[in-house]
């Protein structure tokens, strides 16, 4: 079936192929940079286990080894995917140049200099991420440490990246979303629990107190349910960080991460309930196997249902503040970004290709048998056809045709590092 034919069959329904291609062009979605090397960074050996409850398995070649080969990759992830990027950075990214090697504490928006250079270039945002993990100066904890130094090193740090969030807003002439996530807890039980949390409370509010303009810049604050070595408890749960954001509305908005919550509980039930109270929220698209594995996202019932949430809420409209958080070492990088960059959007543009309108009516209308009915008749329209024509609007490859640029571009590259 060709694409107007398909935007025929939709327009049966009173859909709008061409408004939802049009709409879906213009929604920025971020690309989290820690694919590309494994979330090693370059502000400290490389060689250095990860902590915090980070873990990335696998050893596929070609992971990327400096900055250079890391923007490489992303611009060969930007030329296979359609849709409005923006990179997301986390502090460890820092670029040091002429021996300027500074502590997480001692980051300058000039050692992001690079990478605002290059977003500039590329004509995209970015969004930045203080990072609370792998480094000496976890004692395990952070930002909930029983140590006063301790604690002041990484406020000092959130601080830090306040301002590095505020330079790079002020640069690109574009929103900065900075997340702020500490993988603060224990393995086992604790012998005090609300001991950490206040101390996390006031680590964070000593953080927002520093200056920076909130129309420019969102701090954000992510939960999480538990990780490894932190089995038993994390300072930083699902109440605390919404809390801390309804408590603090005019300072910071919460951030979901569909990984961080149990099993059986769903992100996609929960978007509305956040945007009920709040005007705005972060998440973060993953796909957990089981616990928060980040997986490389797939066109799943979960996305599309998170994004059917964002669409119906209006979240395109700047509501709904998206980015990519998963990372996968088992097979090629450059792959894994770009199949779940473009899932995603699969799943946003499929949303954005139901009736809504008509679905909440019969559900108004309590006339529930032909609400399931129609839902499920959408599951079978020429949706591929449309997201090929979103492709091809975007100038980049179909379905079937954009593999075999990785490959070559493996062969190339990848496998000569």
């Amino acid at each position: 079936m060709s694409y107007q034919e398909a935007k025929e069959r939709y327009a049966e329904y009173g859909i709008d192929a061409q408004k939802a291609i049009d709409t879906l062009k213009g929604a920025p979605l971020s690309l989290h940079c820690w694919q590309g090397d494994d979330v090693r960074g370059f502000d400290t050996d490389p060689n250095k286990p990860l902590t915090g409850g980070i873990q990335t398995t696998g050893n596929y070649p070609g992971r990327a080894r400096n900055p250079e080969e890391l923007m490489a990759d992303i611009d060969k992830v930007m030329s296979l995917v359609p849709g409005k990027v923006k990179l997301n950075l986390h502090a460890s990214y820092a670029i040091f140049e002429d021996g300027s090697w500074a502590d997480r504490d001692k980051l300058e928006p000039k050692h992001f200099q690079k990478w605002v250079d290059y977003c500039r270039e590329k004509h995209i945002g970015c969004d930045f991420n203080p990072t609370y993990f792998s480094h000496e100066k976890c004692d395990p904890l952070t930002l909930s440490s029983a140590n006063k130094d301790t604690r002041d090193f990484w406020i000092e740090h959130g601080k830090a990246s306040i301002r590095i969030s505020n330079y790079i807003a002020e640069q690109l002439n574009d929103l900065c979303v900075m997340n702020i996530w500490t993988g603060d807890g224990f393995k086992d039980i604790p012998g005090d629990r609300k001991g950490p949390r206040e101390r996390y409370r006031d680590s964070i509010d000593a953080i927002l107190a520093e200056p920076y303009d909130f129309n420019k810049v969102k701090p954000c604050v992510e939960s999480k349910v538990f990780g490894i070595g932190v089995e038993s408890y994390t300072a930083g749960s699902a109440e605390f960080a919404l809390l801390y954001a309804a408590s603090r509305m005019d300072k910071c908005i919460p951030l979901m991460d569909n990984g961080h919550y149990h099993p059986t509980e769903m992100v996609s039930d929960k978007i509305s309930s956040l945007l009920t109270f709040f005007p705005e929220i972060a998440l973060h698209i993953t796909r957990p196997v089981r616990w928060d594995s980040d997986h490389v996202v797939i066109f799943d019932d979960e996305t599309r249902e998170i994004a059917r949430e964002i669409v119906r809420c209006g979240g395109l409209e700047g509501k709904v503040h998206m980015a990519l958080d998963y990372f996968d070492a088992s097979i090629n990088r450059v792959a894994a970004w770009a199949s779940g960059f473009r899932n995603t959007q699969k799943a946003l543009l499929f949303a954005l290709l139901q009736p809504m309108d008509e679905l909440k009516s019969l559900q108004d209308g309590s006339n529930f048998t032909k609400l399931l009915n129609i839902q499920e008749e959408m599951k079978t329209l020429p949706f591929g056809d449309v997201w090929n024509e979103y492709c091809r609007h975007c100038n980049v490859p179909e379905d079937g045709k954009w593999f075999g640029e990785v490959e070559k571009y493996e062969a190339e590259v990848l496998s000569k590092r």
